[in-house]
């Protein structure tokens, strides 16, 4: 395979005038490394420098052929035009890499075009590896250094473990701290690290309530922090409290004249970092256009204002559903989960991660040992029971990690001597039982179990139908109230508005009657 060098010609470093060292020289006399051909670069304004310089390298090196390449450059300081030239000397060079292996010389030419040369390199525009030189350092180097340099990083070996390393506490940042077994979970925190590095588009973390996704979201800010795509704060706010006549004012601020005091608003107050929105499905659907067109444009307009406002923010979205399933029912504008639905990543419910089951015990039991500012820890046929009650398959955790917590702390709470016992574990299996029992149950065949001695025995569709008119029943002072709010539409065809007499003869139909209603509800 035969040698080629591409580099510039040194204005000032090939007229010898340090120490009498000149890189394109020196460079076609190293000992083993042989320079076959030397593309050297020059423009009009040096011709005759690059003469000198290709006479002097034939004298030192008869073997090596030097061509002469002329490219003139108006501002070699200026980076468009410097790139833009070499880009297409490299486009019609014509490299034959099954023949010759080829090399960029570093060393001259001005800083614009050593970075030109490492992004063509790189970007493998240019099909070589790159050279750097410098002068004589002791006898032992007459014709100076001479360092190649491979730009395939993974042939460094401990650079490579230092960015494995990086990535491993970053991921562990991601999952705060749990030595995570999950598949899916490992997998998000890779994805999310990537997506960090290379991108500010919106992220959207989808899952359960109770499956960490603001906490998740906190701990992107710290890693946009750390790799300085951030220099701001982050600014969260649950959306289902941004309601009514105020919700725009508090999204987008207010101008002083339209309020008693103005205000600068949630877009405002995240410029430079990061807007979490949880539960974003929740906002109305006029925030949700004015959100499109702040993150898209990076400008909007505060409420009264007639001057526009610019806040550039990283967005992280929260919401139970995807974008596109929130369109489906209605909870999303289109063009909200378009945006949104870019980086859209599911969060995993616990009951689907019961391998890191035990791991999350333990941290939620260090973070009680904090709070409590006390030693706690389970006995071992405790956490045995504990754990198998947690990783059962029937025991589905309905809030997540929200449940765990909650029920961990309770425990560590309660071990006055800081061990946690097999009595207190049954007790609070009981307890976890019961809580998902009265939560989980249906608030229709519980009103329907009041009146009617066997619910079971009517079809589906009228326990619905008769749930929402004994909850109208209830909440109505008189038959007469209670049917006028029932048949509010259907009453205006009717040519008689008895409406206490359609609820009679309605409630008859399942042995029900006015005074039996009110009294057993």
């Amino acid at each position: 395979m035969r040698n080629v060098v591409i580099g510039f010609l040194g204005t000032q470093l090939d007229r010898g005038k340090r120490r009498g060292w000149r890189p394109s020289v020196q460079l076609c006399a190293h000992d083993g490394f042989g320079v076959d051909r030397l593309e050297l670069i020059h423009d009009g304004r040096h011709y005759h420098l690059a003469c000198q310089v290709a006479a002097d390298i034939a004298r030192l090196s008869s073997e090596t052929e030097v061509r002469l390449v002329q490219i003139d450059l108006a501002d070699p300081w200026d980076f468009q035009e410097v790139y833009g030239k070499l880009y297409d000397f490299a486009k019609d060079y014509g490299f034959d890499e099954d023949r010759e292996r080829y090399h960029i010389h570093l060393t001259t030419g001005t800083h614009v075009a050593q970075i030109c040369w490492f992004l063509l390199t790189e970007s493998r525009h240019i099909p070589a590896r790159l050279i750097q030189t410098g002068p004589p350092r002791d006898d032992k180097t007459a014709n100076g250094t001479l360092d190649i340099i491979d730009l395939d990083l993974a042939r460094y070996n401990a650079l490579q473990r230092r960015f494995e390393a990086a990535a491993r506490e970053h991921s562990a940042l991601l999952l705060g701290g749990v030595e995570t077994k999950s598949p899916e979970m490992l997998a998000l925190a890779a994805e999310l690290d990537l997506i960090i590095s290379h991108s500010d588009a919106p992220i959207t973390l989808v899952g359960e309530a109770g499956t960490g996704k603001s906490v998740l979201a906190a701990r992107l800010h710290e890693l946009k922090l750390i790799r300085r795509r951030v220099k701001g704060r982050l600014v969260s706010v649950n959306c289902a409290t941004l309601r009514g006549d105020a919700a725009l004012a508090a999204l987008l601020g207010q101008r002083r004249g339209m309020a008693r005091q103005e205000r600068a608003g949630l877009l405002r107050e995240a410029d430079g970092g990061v807007l979490l929105l949880d539960r974003v499905d929740e906002l109305a659907p006029d925030l949700q256009a004015a959100l499109v067109q702040a993150v898209e444009t990076g400008r909007y307009f505060p409420v009264g204002s007639d001057a526009e406002v610019t806040s550039r923010f990283h967005l992280i979205a929260t919401t139970a559903d995807d974008p596109a399933a929130a369109v489906a029912g209605g909870a999303m504008r289109p063009e909200l989960a378009a945006l949104l639905s870019q980086w859209a990543l599911y969060l995993p419910p616990l009951r689907a991660r019961k391998c890191d089951m035990q791991a999350h015990v333990l941290d939620l039991i260090g973070q009680s040992e904090h709070n409590l500012d006390r030693k706690t820890g389970f006995n071992t046929d405790a956490q045995d029971a504990y754990l198998r009650f947690a990783t059962n398959p029937a025991t589905l955790w309905p809030g997540n990690l929200r449940d765990l917590r909650a029920s961990v702390h309770r425990m560590a709470t309660l071990a006055e001597r800081g061990r946690i016992t097999l009595p207190m574990v049954q007790a609070e299996i009981a307890r976890l039982r019961t809580q998902w029992a009265v939560s989980q149950s249906d608030p229709d065949a519980a009103l329907l179990a009041k009146v009617l001695p066997d619910p079971d025995a009517f079809d589906e569709f009228d326990r619905a139908q008769l749930a929402a008119v004994l909850r109208a029943c209830r909440e109505s002072a008189s038959i007469s109230a209670a049917g006028r709010r029932l048949f509010a539409a259907s009453r205006q065809s009717k040519t008689s508005q008895n409406d206490a007499d359609r609820l009679r003869k309605y409630l008859a139909r399942f042995g029900l009657d006015w005074a039996k209603v009110q009294m057993d509800l």
